[in-house]
């Protein structure tokens, strides 16, 4: 390994620590082409990814009201299946072919809201792949598959960076990398609440990383001037952890660690300067997602502060992998999710940005059609919900599977073959977000293989 790529490396991991594989090739420097091609659209933009950890069951997430869909996927779900009683009956815009209708459990009634004032649209069948793909070329091995399909650490990454884990920049840090130059400080163009993840890191962007009670970590001795009592030693280990050596990488960890404590006491002054006012509504009880919402709401309500035009945030639950007892566990689930971005949104629509920020959910995986004993086992293509003013709402895009076991998106035990690629899903925010169409491969590199429109058309 030369100096220079070890440099490189080391930066990149001390950067991630300081703000706290198989990875695709890209030889390609984003920032370059960010600041080359002049990708200025004025005004401010955000994404924000809500990531379902475990891989949310989306078979009873969007769910046939109509017969005969409703008696098909009832059969084959067995206990696990809604009642047509126990969902709201959606009514796009656009009806659905051959007459369907789908509903959402009334757990999802925050986002039914939503959908009904077209600021939610449903995309269907969403998944990793490599090329296009049905039940023949999966089961005679005629395309290429994503690598590692149906594990969780492996389709995470896949999810976020088009490569199993190992990965080093997602998607959302791509973006960034592209779209950094308009921004006055780009430590904070990528924003995670969310623990380690890949979907933020960019080849020059690396994740800000936010605790959702106490906004900016720091180094709590220097932020309070005092270690153990004493100012004079949080001055020696201000003096310590910033200092510069002979050392290469030594040294550059030192820059690393003083841009963490400037950037800390800037985000910090900003957030206790600049609170929200009128104050939010009343956050959901007990619902960790809400309140990494509300540090969401809080750092973009101080985004001329910091400097901000450009920015995507990961925040995350857990909880999803319902192997078992799902009876129980996948309702109380979807209930905190909906609570939580129900209440992002009137805060969103309250802030007059409801056209600036848009909020999408992503997750490991669907689960399999076919449940096990008491649950449901992995799977590949989920349905996902995308928020905002700027959505095309009450429409529901790609094409919503029949759930039926050896049906033609079946890749086996019902497990979805996915219809829309994540890399379309991801195209069609990144356009939104001011990516020229002709740096989509860049960051999105199977993007290719999903000619000739690439955007979903679920944005304005």
């Amino acid at each position: 390994m030369t100096l220079r790529t070890s440099r490189r490396e080391f930066l990149r991991a001390a950067s991630a620590l300081s703000v706290a594989g198989t990875a695709t090739p890209f030889a390609l420097n984003l920032a370059s082409i960010g600041a080359a091609s002049a990708q200025a659209t004025g005004g401010y933009k955000a994404l924000v990814c809500v990531f379902l950890y475990g891989g949310n069951d989306s078979h009873n997430t969007v769910v046939p009201v109509s017969a005969p869909a409703h008696t098909t996927y009832a059969g084959a779900r067995g206990d696990l299946a809604w009642q047509p009683s126990e969902l709201i009956t959606l009514n796009p815009l656009t009806a659905l072919p051959g007459g369907l209708q789908l509903g959402l459990p009334s757990q999802l009634a925050p986002l039914a809201t939503l959908f009904d004032n077209q600021q939610c649209a449903i995309v269907a069948n969403v998944g990793p792949l490599i090329e296009p793909t049905d039940r023949t070329s999966f089961l005679n091995n005629s395309v290429q598959k994503p690598a590692k399909l149906f594990s969780h650490n492996d389709q995470q990454s896949t999810w976020q960076a088009s490569a199993p884990e190992g990965a080093t920049y997602g998607w959302g840090g791509r973006i960034g990398d592209l779209l950094a130059s308009q921004d006055g400080n780009s430590t904070f163009t990528t924003i995670n609440l969310s623990g380690n993840a890949v979907f933020l890191s960019g080849q020059q962007i690396q994740p800000f990383q936010l605790d959702a009670n106490a906004g900016a970590i720091g180094f709590n001795a220097i932020v309070g001037n005092s270690l153990y009592g004493s100012g004079a030693g949080a001055n020696a280990l201000r003096t310590i952890v910033t200092r510069t050596h002979a050392n290469l990488m030594q040294n550059e960890l030192g820059k690393v660690n003083q841009r963490s404590i400037d950037s800390n006491a800037v985000l910090s002054t900003a957030l206790t300067s600049n609170p929200i006012q009128p104050a939010p509504p009343a956050l959901p009880v007990n619902n960790s997602l809400a309140k990494q919402l509300e540090m969401v709401a809080k750092v973009i309500h101080i985004r001329s502060q910091l400097g901000a035009a450009r920015q995507v945030f990961m925040v995350s639950m857990g909880g999803y992998d319902t192997h078992a007892n799902q009876d129980a566990t996948h309702p109380a689930l979807l209930t905190q999710l909906a609570d939580a971005i129900g209440w992002w949104q009137t805060t969103i629509n309250q802030l007059g940005i409801a056209n600036d920020v848009t909020l999408f959910t992503a997750s490991d995986f669907g689960r399999a059609l076919l449940p096990n004993s008491a649950g449901s086992d992995h799977g590949w293509g989920a349905h996902h919900f995308v928020v905002g003013g700027a959505v095309n709402g009450k429409q529901i895009y790609g094409a919503y599977p029949e759930l039926a076991a050896g049906a033609s998106s079946d890749a086996g035990n019902g497990r979805l073959i996915p219809t829309t690629a994540v890399e379309q899903y991801a195209a069609t925010m990144a356009t939104w977000m001011g990516v020229a169409r002709t740096n989509l491969p860049a960051i999105l590199p199977n993007l290719g293989n999903f000619p000739p429109h690439p955007n979903l058309a679920f944005m304005t």
